[in-house]
């Protein structure tokens, strides 16, 4: 695949580390002009006006699109990306889609600083902030060449893949996650590992050309350009350039008068009609980022989902228990086991040891709905054998931190080179809701059988959005296998109301779940008694507070 662009203002460094090819001369000539660039932007920060936030010039090197939280970091608290709050209704379905936010400007205008000054003061803890930098085009060999030598047009439309931006953008608002190339502007080159970027309350899509396609423009709930004065927009990139990226004032000059202003005046300052919102001054107006953020408030209260616990506890009783649901034979072996890591006089080796038996006897069980087809094998006696081989591809393990980690080792036990992922939910202490916060998941899971592990499930909450999790990544419904040491009806009921291809896999069913959602007659805190920490006070049955099942 050829080499992803390179941007008009990210050419090669002509003030790199001198080479042997340099002759003595030459190398003094770079050292002196890299110390004379360097203080030419250090002059260069002078003539810029003091900006409406507290944060620091941001060196971006790469285009923002991370997937580890923290995204940001704002002086009151922190915006995590990599997960949301539910982004379905008690049927499993998507409920209402994301409120996306697109801000235009000229290059330099200040677009990622008013972001984040937006982000910081909506107070919504799960933003996604998705930059046009990351989507460039591939260039071919030729224009290779031309951006070697700065003759190729960054800063024109046909630059970006507007196709992928789109595809990417409404499947985010969809709650899916997606894949987005990373551009490193060091290299100048798309790097090999894409990032995961996951649905949230609020997009914000920012770039230069924001506004330059017609689908694009219909994905955006709310269009902010952001009006910064030229030479403001030139200084700025003088300074960025020069102490950043190792340039020039001659070479950065000379690509701004030839793309960057005649792609401005062409195709940028014209969408400044299409936008909702004018924000002139860019960060500097914070009376127009008030308004903005008041807009955004209305209408996320407008779309928020209400996760009523209550209601999904109630909307499943007296129903029979699903026919996906397979429960472990109840042998005196095994209520044997029950019996002492349900004693909470049970000291924390025999916890340990008996949960570890009860796990492997439960994969076991779990592995034999798998799919199995006919095949011969020759003996070592010669004979042929008519036996069974597994039909799929491969198994992979997802574990719901913290507590379905601990059957990790009896699955790796069993199962031999199976992938593993996990995903950290935990629940608001506010709101009551279910809250995904990470997910690790290895490539390609759409085409394998999913073992979903956690050790306690008592409303399901926890265990819907894992399963939901799965089915955004494309994982089919029918392969995905729900496998839990002790379930209430109740969290049986709702995953299987809301997901009734998927396979649930206990050793047991307890019927009642109290007022705090715990297990009755339960097994207690199962990671507190697992791994010998305290217990969470008024928790849930399944990880207590921190982890709801």
């Amino acid at each position: 695949m050829a080499a992803p662009p390179a941007r008009a203002d990210a050419d090669p460094s002509p003030t790199s580390p001198p080479t042997a090819r340099d002759p003595p001369g030459r190398q003094a000539e770079k050292s002196e002009t890299a110390c004379e660039d360097r203080s030419n932007a250090e002059s260069l920060d002078r003539l810029l006006p003091p900006v409406g936030t507290g944060h620091s010039p941001r060196k971006r090197t790469t285009s923002q699109c991370k997937s580890e939280p923290p995204l940001l970091r704002t002086s009151k608290r922190t915006i995590y990306t990599a997960g949301r709050p539910p982004w379905y209704n008690e049927h499993g379905t998507q409920s209402k889609e994301a409120f996306a936010i697109g801000l235009g400007g000229g290059s330099a205008s200040g677009k990622t600083t008013v972001a984040r000054m937006i982000i910081e003061a909506l107070d919504v803890p799960w933003v996604v902030l998705l930059s046009m930098d990351s989507f460039y085009k591939v260039l071919t060999e030729q224009q290779q060449e031309q951006a070697a030598h700065n003759n190729f047009n960054f800063d024109h439309p046909d630059a970006f893949d507007f196709d992928l931006i789109i595809s990417t953008l409404k499947k985010l608002k969809q709650g899916k996650s997606v894949k987005v190339p990373v551009y490193d502007f060091t290299t100048h080159s798309r790097k090999r590992d894409w990032k995961t970027l996951y649905g949230a309350n609020v997009i914000i899509f920012e770039g230069i050309m924001a506004f330059a396609d017609k689908t694009l423009l219909e994905l955006l709930d709310m269009k902010i350009f952001v009006d910064t004065d030229s030479d403001i927009r030139l200084v700025r990139r003088l300074r960025r350039d020069i102490s950043e990226r190792g340039r020039d004032i001659e070479g950065v000059i000379k690509q701004y008068n030839k793309f960057v202003k005649p792609s401005f005046d062409q195709y940028i300052q014209p969408t400044m009609r299409l936008a909702d919102i004018v924000v002139p001054r860019g960060s500097g107006n914070t009376v127009a980022i008030d308004l903005i953020v008041q807009h955004v408030h209305s209408q996320l209260e407008e779309r928020k989902l209400r996760w009523d616990m209550a209601a999904l506890a109630s909307a499943h009783q007296c129903h029979p228990l699903p026919q996906t649901l397979s429960v472990l034979k109840s042998t005196p072996q095994v209520r044997g086991m029950h019996t002492i890591i349900r004693d909470k006089e049970t000291s924390r080796d025999e916890f340990i040891f008996y949960s570890k038996r009860l796990m492997r006897l439960l994969i076991e069980h779990a592995l034999s709905f798998l799919p199995f087809q006919d095949c011969v094998v020759r003996t070592p006696q010669g004979q042929d054998y008519a036996g069974k081989c597994y039909a799929g591809k491969q198994i992979t393990g997802v574990s719901i931190l913290r507590a379905g980690e601990t059957m990790e080792p009896a699955l790796r036990a069993v199962c031999k080179d199976v992938r593993i992922g996990t995903i950290l939910i935990q629940t608001n202490q506010l709101t009551g809701e279910p809250e995904l916060h990470y997910l690790r998941l290895p490539k390609d899971i759409s085409d394998d059988h999913v073992i979903l592990m956690d050790c306690t499930v008592s409303t399901g909450a926890a265990a819907m959005m894992a399963v939901r999790v799965l089915l955004d990544h494309d994982v089919p419904e029918d392969k995905i296998f729900l496998l839990s040491l002790l379930m209430a009806e109740m969290g049986v009921h709702s995953v299987a109301y809301a997901f009734p291809r998927v396979r649930i896999i206990t050793t047991a069913v307890d019927k009642r779940v109290n007022d705090l959602f715990r297990i009755i007659p339960g097994i207690g805190n199962f990671g507190d008694r697992y791994f010998g920490t305290d217990a969470v006070p008024d928790g849930s049955d399944e990880e207590e507070v921190a982890y709801t099942g």
